[in-house]
């Protein structure tokens, strides 16, 4: 059970989640000697200034001797800025509890300088999130731990199904198995990514926006908008919708998805949602490179029609002994559909 002094740091870590790469999404609380809050602070846009110097020029010197509480390990390197380390001891802190260990070896070993300075520091309180237990509520700083650890974009893959297992009915229609609500939460989650990815399949068959809207539908900004990836070997019509759209479309011609990960690794990218369709989900499942699944279940039967993934997935076959278990971790009612967040085992590298 994580302690309640982290719900603040956790919420602020949140709130800037999609906006830091390739840089982590960290919160930070700064209290006082008598235990108050008087700093608090998020990562700012690459570039800009970590969670912990955010919270330190808030609380000025009512910091001194008070605690530090942050979502994940210091930092202990001189990147884009200096090292989060350095300034909590300047900052004459006396206590620090971090959620998360830095595996980042240029960034790490913030812990050890903190204590060499005579700081009392708590941590990790979780494990790595390739470890962590069925329902504990997902962190923002995990897709960027692990993707630290296998080299390559954290991939989260969304599918939105109906009870029986179907993307579409069988004549291709797709539009809509699931409600307003459930949509809306797939818009927000895109608007948190980096980038998008498809299957031109998805391209000529729905010929989508890929774009990440507000609540009441309107386009948000082309700074907010994720990169979208058509990946395959099929050509795209420039009449295609998603050319239209603000920010930039990139085509890949090829079913390699280890190499679509190696590219946009490349280009920083942090986090990717892999959104179809049913033979790209195969693709990546096949590939060992799905580290989260958003599934949108609605209460509803088609009997037949496209099935969310097809073909063979992470060695799923035709005996039960084959079958892919995820780790639960959360489950939201949206409206009248199920939203699932579930975690996949230790995955694989490029």
């Amino acid at each position: 059970m994580l302690p309640d002094f982290f719900a603040d740091a956790t919420r602020l870590s949140w709130s800037a989640f999609g906006s830091t790469s390739p840089n982590p999404p960290v919160g930070a609380v700064i209290e006082d000697t008598s235990g108050n809050v008087v700093g608090r602070g998020a990562t700012e846009p690459a570039g800009g200034r970590h969670a912990e110097i955010v919270a330190l020029a808030e609380a000025g010197e009512r910091a001194r001797g008070g605690r530090a509480i942050v979502t994940l390990e210091p930092c202990n390197h001189f990147g884009r800025t200096g090292p989060c380390s350095h300034a909590l001891i300047t900052a004459g802190i006396a206590r620090v509890d971090y959620l998360f260990a830095d595996p980042f070896e240029p960034a790490s070993g913030g812990a050890d300088a903190l204590r060499a300075a005579g700081i009392e520091v708590h941590g990790p309180y979780l494990p790595h999130p390739d470890q962590l237990d069925s329902w504990t509520p997902v962190q923002a700083v995990e897709a960027w731990l692990r993707g630290v650890k296998n080299k390559r974009p954290y991939v989260i893959l969304k599918m939105a199904a109906t009870l029986d297992g179907r993307v579409a009915a069988a004549d291709r229609t797709s539009q809509w198995i699931t409600g307003d609500v459930a949509r809306q939460h797939a818009h927000t989650r895109r608007a948190q990514v980096d980038a998008i990815v498809v299957g031109t399949g998805t391209v000529l068959s729905d010929d989508p926006k890929l774009t990440a809207r507000n609540a009441t539908g309107d386009t948000l900004p082309p700074a907010i908008q994720p990169l979208r990836v058509v990946v395959g070997e099929t050509p795209i019509p420039e009449t295609a919708t998603l050319w239209a759209q603000p920010g930039e479309t990139v085509v890949m011609p090829t079913r390699d998805v280890r190499e679509v990960l190696r590219h946009l690794h490349d280009r920083e990218v942090v986090t990717v949602l892999v959104e179809g369709g049913p033979t790209l989900a195969a693709a990546f499942l096949d590939a060992g490179m799905v580290d989260e699944i958003n599934f949108y279940g609605a209460p509803a039967l088609l009997g037949a029609g496209v099935n969310a993934v097809h073909g063979h997935g992470m060695g799923l076959g035709d005996t039960i002994a084959h079958i892919q278990r995820f780790t639960p971790r959360e489950v939201h009612r949206l409206g009248n559909d199920i939203g699932w967040i579930l975690t996949a085992k230790p995955s694989h590298t490029t």
